[in-house]
């Protein structure tokens, strides 16, 4: 078997894994079946790019499982004029999934070695719609909002009232809460007329949500 036919099997049985854990949003899986996730892992783990399971990236932070992420993409139900934001870019991949199905993306981390990697990959791209920022997420992007959309990959203790205030009526937040890391719960915050709509979707475990920079 050649290495193309071994890699459309990988490809084929990742998307079987994403199907098989409740990913079933046609334009979702469409745009992970996209974004390929073995650009966004590099070193000791890039041969389980494939795998549903989160592997360690630089500065002591993870790419996310697949499916987790298929899911909270999912529970956005981003649609394609939404302008959205993403704290937490991480290795890039949840930002390039969701470059395919918003108008626009933002997406901020703290770390500055991660976002120059991340930043790398997205002209290797060439995504168009995709701006990144080396900043504090947990204050949101003040400047850009409001947004339609709103999707945190590390966990608070509770929604931080900066990202609240910049979601429109009639938005979506998906992130974890959670007081450790070892109990932390996936929500779906959406903003009313009238205040904000809270719906517990099931147990995750992220990184926790840092205020300031990074080090690094």
């Amino acid at each position: 078997m050649n290495a193309m036919s071994t890699r459309a099997e990988l490809q084929m049985q990742f998307l079987f894994a994403l199907r098989s854990k409740g990913v079933t949003d046609a334009r979702v899986l469409t745009a992970m079946e996209k974004t390929d996730r073995a650009m966004f892992v590099t070193g000791h783990f890039a041969d389980r790019a494939y795998e549903d399971m989160p592997l360690p990236i630089a500065c002591g932070q993870t790419i996310s499982q697949p499916s987790v992420v298929g899911l909270m993409t999912q529970a956005l139900q981003v649609n394609p004029r939404d302008k959205v934001l993403e704290v937490g870019t991480g290795s890039g991949y949840q930002a390039v999934i969701l470059s395919h199905l918003a108008r626009r993306v933002y997406t901020v981390d703290r770390h500055k070695t991660l976002m120059n990697e991340a930043r790398k990959v997205f002209q290797a791209l060439d995504i168009t719609n995709l701006t990144a920022f080396t900043a504090d997420g947990s204050h949101g992007l003040p400047d850009q909002a409001p947004f339609d959309r709103i999707l945190v990959t590390a966990a608070a203790e509770d929604p931080p009232g900066p990202l609240l205030a910049q979601l429109k009526v009639g938005g979506i937040m998906v992130l974890p809460v959670g007081q450790s890391d070892s109990i932390q719960t996936l929500i779906r915050v959406t903003r009313t007329e009238s205040g904000f709509e809270y719906e517990e979707l099931r147990p995750v475990r992220f990184v926790p949500l840092l205020e300031g920079l990074g080090k690094d």
